[in-house]
């Protein structure tokens, strides 16, 4: 792929208007919703997509997570962490890069930006949950008596705040059930 077909391409994705061209081997978009940069290597055989996703401080708690996305879930892009950005990217040899590649890794890091810390979030407290179960049931706890003891201890304050209203402590309660009783067959 050629300089100028990146150009195209970026255009073509994203308007004319919001593409730039910093130097003779980068590309800066600018939307409302995002900035991409696209950087070709000092030897112009590669070229990088980077997409800031988060503050590093916010990512912080899920670099488990983001490890194992990177593992089996983000494909040919990767998380990357760099002065405190966690960055969506994307790395791949110019020669062999075709248009749908770099359309495909546009559209995935675009993906990526748009979830944020959704799905790590969500990892992190399946996770968790897995854990509670697991306690649970190695204390032979049935389901309704760990249900049970989250309700107790929002009643108590352990969970939850002493000021929050029954109806917001009931909608607590109920999402607590729907995951315990999703998952708890799940977990030995």
């Amino acid at each position: 792929m050629q300089s100028q077909e990146i150009t195209i391409i970026l255009s073509d994705y994203f308007g004319s208007n919001a593409v730039t061209m910093p130097t003779d081997d980068s590309w800066q978009v600018d939307t409302e919703q995002l900035r991409l940069l696209a950087i070709l290597s000092e030897d112009k055989s590669w070229l990088r997509l980077l997409l800031p996703i988060a503050p590093a401080s916010e990512a912080q708690s899920f670099l488990e997570e983001i490890l194992e996305a990177n593992f089996d879930r983000t494909l040919a892009v990767r998380y990357a962490l760099y002065e405190n950005v966690l960055w969506g990217v994307f790395h791949h040899n110019l020669e062999t890069l075709r248009a749908e590649d770099l359309q495909g890794a546009i559209a995935h890091l675009i993906f990526l930006k748009e979830r944020g810390l959704t799905e790590c979030f969500t990892l992190l407290t399946e996770k968790r949950l897995h854990q509670i179960i697991k306690a649970a049931k190695q204390q032979g706890q049935s389901l309704e008596a760990t249900l049970q003891n989250l309700k107790r201890m929002y009643e108590e304050g352990m969970l939850g705040g002493l000021g929050q209203d029954a109806r917001e402590r009931q909608q607590f309660l109920e999402a607590w059930q729907y995951q315990l009783e999703r998952l708890w067959s799940e977990v030995d």
